[in-house]
């Protein structure tokens, strides 16, 4: 059977190949290194290590936790009556006493109205004191109708009227003047009384529109009071000391009532809040010191203390919500910073520190090497607190051990090393 072409070409490269491979054996077995065999590549050296022992010593203890700083007190400063705003007086970031200008709306129709107010309020005045002429009351004067001229006169001429009756009463019985004189004297004795009781009466009626226009001249005074707040509403001020963390008007602009122009924040103390696990809730005091860290200054720690402790454990997480007051005098912090908060406890425990440098991380394990007999263990760690420039190991190394502290990069377990 004849085979075709293609495939006779194909035999013939299959069996030039097969007889190459055996002459290439043949020239390995007469003496010439494999490249994949033992001696292909050179046993490593030693990796230069420097070490320090790990050490014991008595570290304080503290519960740390992490929270946003926050302003101690802020507010969104709003109109209190419309407008179109006039001027500015601050702007984001700045630094404002309380009772300073924000803003100012024009107030140009308020001044017409208090002008208002007092013309109003001097019209009803003067119609008081004409009210009060008329019986004769002086300002603050207490009233009584015997004061009143036109009533005075009459208690006179009544008074005369009941002595010159009496007197005619006796000459009367001694028969020295008739019957008809004595009537006489009495009915003008009646008359008067009459005409006295018409004039009490009277002044009576009168102290009752002194008593209107008084009203008038309260409710006067009242518009005249009212259009002068208005008028003050026209400059919003800081209703207390911070700093501008937001201005929301600008020159030109309509603004209601409510309506918010300005957000004022206090930056001295911060505020910020914590959970604490139940276990330490004995532990936790009013007026306990607190050290706060944030990114923005890794290395310094700013003082505070606790200022309020929540009454009750949140369910959910059988923690403790603790607040605290940080110092913050110069401004440093800004409220929104992400901070680091420790409570330090009254008591302290040993510790294993190694330095912080012989730690190295591999896909998100801790490790540290132990460095024994020229060769390095790799030791799985539990860090804890940073002391330093050292580091607390909860487990994985015992004191006393030595731990590399360069070259760490380079090490693996079981490399050889050289001190």
């Amino acid at each position: 059977m004849t085979l075709p072409a293609p495939i006779k070409i194909v035999l013939f490269l299959l069996l030039m190949a097969a007889t190459g491979g055996g002459l290439a054996g043949c020239s390995r077995s007469k003496g010439q290194p494999n490249s994949n065999g033992p001696m292909a590549g050179a046993t490593p050296g030693a990796i230069d290590v420097s070490t320090t022992a790990a050490v014991v010593r008595q570290l304080p203890r503290f519960f740390e936790a992490s929270g946003s700083l926050a302003p101690n007190e802020q507010t969104d400063v709003a109109a209190e009556t419309s407008g179109k705003v006039v001027a500015v007086g601050v702007d984001m970031g700045s630094s404002v006493r309380r009772g300073q200008m924000i803003v100012r709306l024009d107030d140009a129709d308020f001044r017409i109205r208090v002008q208002q107010a007092q013309a109003q309020l001097e019209q009803a005045t003067a119609t008081l004191r004409q009210n009060e002429a008329k019986i004769g009351l002086r300002p603050g004067q207490k009233f009584n109708p015997e004061n009143v001229p036109e009533v005075a006169a009459a208690r006179a001429a009544l008074d005369l009227a009941e002595k010159n009756l009496q007197r005619y009463e006796k000459l009367v019985e001694t028969g020295d003047i008739s019957r008809a004189s004595y009537d006489l004297q009495k009915s003008q004795r009646d008359q008067l009384r009459e005409q006295r009781q018409a004039l009490v009466h009277q002044a009576q009626q009168n102290y009752a529109a002194v008593a209107n226009a008084q009203a008038a001249v309260n409710a006067a005074q009242s518009q005249v009071a009212l259009a002068k707040r208005n008028l003050t509403y026209t400059v919003v001020a800081a209703p207390m000391a911070g700093y501008v963390s937001d201005r929301a008007a600008d020159i030109g602009e309509y603004v209601s009532p409510q309506q918010k122009v300005a957000t004022i924040v206090s930056l001295n103390p911060l505020r910020v809040r914590i959970d604490i696990p139940e276990q330490a809730i004995p532990q936790i005091h009013l007026g306990e010191s607190v050290s706060v860290s944030v990114a923005a200054y890794p290395e310094r720690n700013f003082a505070g203390r606790i200022a309020r402790v929540s009454p009750n454990v949140t369910a959910s997480s059988r923690t403790l919500t603790v607040e605290a007051e940080v110092e913050n005098s110069k401004a440093e912090l800004k409220p929104g910073q992400f901070a680091t908060v420790r409570i330090l406890l009254p008591q302290s425990q040993p510790a294993v520190l190694v330095p912080q440098r012989s730690i190295r991380t591999i896909s998100g394990s801790t490790y540290v090497f132990v460095i024994k007999n020229g060769f390095a263990e790799q030791r799985l760690v539990q860090p804890g607190q940073i002391e330093g420039d050292m580091v607390e190991v909860k487990s994985g190394v015992n004191p006393d051990e030595a731990v590399a502290t360069s070259n760490v990069e380079q090490l693996g377990d079981g490399a050889a090393v050289r001190q």
